[in-house]
């Protein structure tokens, strides 16, 4: 799903006060962790997942493999925190602002 800039300054102001729902441990991306993002993405369509401990390169390897298995838009990073939107199929508790100009343009 591709975002305009101002649906993901929308999501961004939505995730703001979030939580990381997600955590991960020593072991890196295992099945488990998939799992729970998968269950995540699906109970709450925007969440926040920790990468502590690895390199920048890495980090953005492990965030590419998790965009990718799920289907989840990546939002934003910040610092170890990934901010992840996917949609659900029948119905959405967002309101993305739709594509086009904005009032200001």
């Amino acid at each position: 799903m591709n975002l305009t800039a101002r649906q993901r300054q929308y999501l961004r102001a939505e995730a703001h006060h979030l939580k990381p729902v997600v955590l991960l441990g020593q072991h890196g991306l295992t099945e488990a962790v998939l799992a729970e993002i998968e269950q995540a993405l699906e109970t709450h369509e925007l969440i926040k997942v920790r990468v502590p401990g690895v390199e920048r390169d890495e980090k953005r390897e492990i965030i590419d493999a998790i965009t990718s298995q799920t289907h989840a838009t990546l939002v934003q990073t910040v610092g170890h925190v990934a901010v992840l939107f996917r949609p659900r199929a029948s119905y959405s508790d967002f309101n993305l602002p739709k594509p086009g100009k904005s009032p200001q343009q």
